[in-house]
């Protein structure tokens, strides 16, 4: 069985990607419950980008995160008020803030993955190897196209 459909157009590509995503925010909505409260989607990518680079100050978050900084300070205040976000004088630079996830804030983020790792396993066991593996294959190339760009989405595949 050929697994490669005719070569869609990006556009076409998009509309199919983005009608998986809207799948996978509805699959995931289901582990929102784990938390103390929930977060919201610029919060998440607050933390997933305080993660992938412990230290960061609220300057650099802003532009990895291409958000204005009073944005992010009410974004990181928020984070640090439920405890997921500990805001820490450098000891060098004593007028820059860096910004680090708390135990709370790592335990959380391993408490989202679980769940969503569960959600996804749960539908691709009832695929074929055969597809699993192509599956693979276009999110790894996705993956890697995403982390060649610049912007946004480039940080968080490049710490994924």
């Amino acid at each position: 069985m050929d697994l490669r459909p005719a070569s869609p157009s990006p556009s076409e590509a998009a509309l199919r990607a983005s009608g998986v995503v809207e799948l996978l925010e509805v699959l995931w909505g289901f582990g929102r419950d784990l938390s103390t409260g929930p977060i919201s989607p610029s919060q998440l990518r607050v933390l997933l980008a305080v993660e992938g680079t412990q230290g960061i100050n609220q300057r650099s978050l802003a532009e990895v995160l291409d958000s204005s900084p009073p944005s992010v300070s009410r974004l990181c205040d928020r984070l640090q008020a439920v405890g997921f976000l500990q805001r820490r004088v450098n000891p060098e630079r004593r007028r820059e803030v860096e910004l680090h996830l708390t135990e709370h804030g790592r335990v959380f983020l391993e408490r989202q993955r679980e769940q969503r790792e569960r959600e996804l396993a749960a539908v691709l066991a009832t695929m074929s190897p055969a597809h699993r593996a192509a599956l693979m294959t276009g999110l790894t190339a996705f993956q890697a196209a995403a982390a060649g760009r610049e912007g946004p989405s480039a940080s968080v595949a490049r710490t994924a």
